[in-house]
């Protein structure tokens, strides 16, 4: 009996002690705040255990979240943390401000929504980059835009005002009459770079093809101050959502390999690392095969205690940090894989690289439909998918809505072209813009997987094109450009890659790789010529054509 309350008084002690450790886990930051030992948030790691929580946490705050960055199914909230899931009120007040926004521009300022659709590029001495787009292949014009073409209907009553911001950087100069239409309203062009990028995207295009507001945004995710860090919910990898002081947001893919280190052989494409280097080179890709359809993405090197761990208001972030044996600030937060102390990210001592990825707009704004790709894998270790065993399943794909009509299996191809090049086997779904409907581009998101293996041509991912045999003539046109020895396309990527802060982003080997894969990308549709003719294989989509299209899509089926 004595034994047994002993055991009863031993088993509460130990429950009090638990107790009074969480109690003390949990006032450790405010503890520390408290200290008087400054934090110079220098760069010497070893020091830094003890004034990690310098700042202490900021009071919480109302963030204005304009932006989303949805690239994982049914994903549409950003972030498990506090400042990425605002209350009711504060969504709600952030959307009044969007609101007022957009209809101060009322309809004398829709010429300022609208690029020229065609801008004199005057070409470098030696630029094959200049060159390329001075080719009539990429000066062809889109068909005129109307209000169902616009992601934004600057003619309604909605209205922004970027002044009822607090930070300065979104007001315009007071007394800058440049910036002020006839009537005393901001111009679009006085408004931040990101948010000019999102009133742009239109139906065609996330961007128009020569717009400087790209270069201006790419400086933008370069050299803006990061105000506050939060991880990313879903996927199975960390990512982390940064805001900007001009509270524009980037996604951050951190650097996890070497440039020289390719996919292990025995890995699962499901199971590889993401890239931060494959992000930015897509954007670049993307941007030379003139689809447009990435996000702008630039690389960049980041101060991981000044920039993350001193920002950052994830409490489940900060408590990640820690450093290394080697006197390394490192960290690994918490995601569904790789997100432990040994896949921990870290420093050297704490300059980390990166991908910024700048946003889309938000969801509540603007709404996105994901798809399942019809040519998905099966993500098993043993199981095939459908197209792997039936030669036809393109067939029944022709036959199933939104691909049975309209430009949607086209994007595919387009699409399958580009992941090709890349040798990116990881396209389960992708988005489009829900208010275009059926008749628009498929936006080209989460490209981490790309540029694995230089030294292997997965030659799977092209089975879409090889069973449909169908592709856009200037698709087709543009990569026979590519092919040829003036514009080849391993020199475009390098040249257009030394733009970025990170360069050299690709090593030569996976430059020499797109070359090869450009090639088999051509035989393939040579070889579907041959067996259909090139009328069935090559589809027209110049822009009285793409204009008679959408009528007829608008009109709905013939009557018969």
């Amino acid at each position: 009996m004595i034994l047994f309350r002993k055991f009863r008084v031993l088993i509460l002690m130990v429950f009090l002690i638990a107790c009074s450790m969480h109690i003390m886990i949990d006032l450790l930051p405010k503890l520390e705040r408290r200290s008087n030992s400054g934090c110079s948030c220098s760069h010497t790691p070893s020091e830094e255990p003890q004034n990690w929580a310098k700042q202490g946490w900021p009071n919480k705050h109302t963030l204005r979240i304009l932006q989303d960055f949805s690239n994982e199914p049914n994903s549409n909230i950003s972030s498990h943390s506090l400042e990425k899931i605002p209350t009711a009120g504060d969504k709600t007040e952030g959307f009044k401000r969007l609101q007022q926004h957009y209809a101060q521009n009322g309809d004398k300022k829709r010429q300022f929504l609208q690029d020229s659709m065609v801008t004199k590029n005057v070409p470098n001495k030696g630029s094959m980059l200049s060159a390329l787009y001075d080719h009539p292949l990429f000066k062809r014009t889109l068909p005129t835009l109307t209000d169902e073409d616009t992601l934004f209907n600057v003619n309604t009553d909605i209205k922004f005002d970027p002044k009822a911001a607090e930070n300065e950087e979104w007001q315009g100069k007071e007394g800058n009459t440049e910036e002020l239409s006839p009537n005393g309203e901001l111009l679009v062009d006085s408004y931040p770079n990101w948010l000019q990028f999102h009133i742009r995207i239109n139906r065609y295009e996330l961007y128009s093809r020569h717009n400087p507001l790209i270069d201006a945004l790419l400086k933008d995710l370069l050299s803006q101050q990061i105000t506050s860090v939060a991880m990313k919910s879903g996927g199975t990898q960390l990512k982390l959502i940064m805001t900007f002081q001009n509270y524009g947001q980037a996604l951050f893919k951190p650097m996890k390999q070497t440039r020289e280190q390719e996919t292990p052989p025995d890995f699962f494409y499901f199971s590889d690392f993401e890239r931060h280097n494959a992000e930015i080179a897509a954007f670049h890709l993307d941007r030379i095969l003139d689809f447009r359809r990435v996000p702008p993405v630039a690389g960049r090197l980041l101060n991981m205690t000044r920039e993350i761990r001193d920002v950052t208001k994830d409490k489940k972030l900060w408590r990640t940090f820690f450093i290394s044996p080697a006197n390394n600030v490192c960290f690994y937060g918490e995601c569904s894989y790789y997100c432990s102390t040994e896949h921990a990210l870290c420093g050297k001592p704490d300059q980390m690289e990166g991908s910024l990825a700048a946003f889309l707009p938000d969801l509540a704004l603007a709404k996105r439909k994901t798809w399942r790709n019809p040519w998905r894998r099966s993500y098993h270790k043993r199981k095939k998918a459908e197209w792997e065993v039936d030669p036809d399943y393109c067939e029944e794909v022709k036959q199933t809505p939104p691909y049975d009509s309209g430009t949607r299996l086209l994007d595919i191809m387009d699409m399958t072209i580009f992941d090709f090049l890349m040798g990116n086997m990881d396209r389960h779904h992708y988005e489009t813009f829900e208010k275009f409907g059926n008749q628009t581009f498929i936006i080209h998101l989460d490209n981490g997987r790309g540029f694995g293996k230089h030294s292997h041509d997965e030659v799977s991912i092209l089975v879409p094109l090889s069973q449909c045999c169908r592709v856009r003539k200037s698709t087709h046109l543009r990569l026979q450009l590519l092919a040829k020895e003036e514009y080849k396309l391993s020199s475009l990527m390098s040249e257009s890659l030394r733009r970025d802060r990170l360069d050299p982003v690709l090593i030569r080997p996976h430059l020499e790789a797109m070359d090869r894969r450009l090639r088999l990308v051509l035989n393939v549709l040579a070889d579907c010529v041959e067996k259909e003719g090139y009328a069935n294989v090559v589809e027209d989509d110049d822009v009285s054509h793409a204009q008679r299209a959408q009528a007829e899509q608008r009109q709905g089926p013939p009557r018969r």
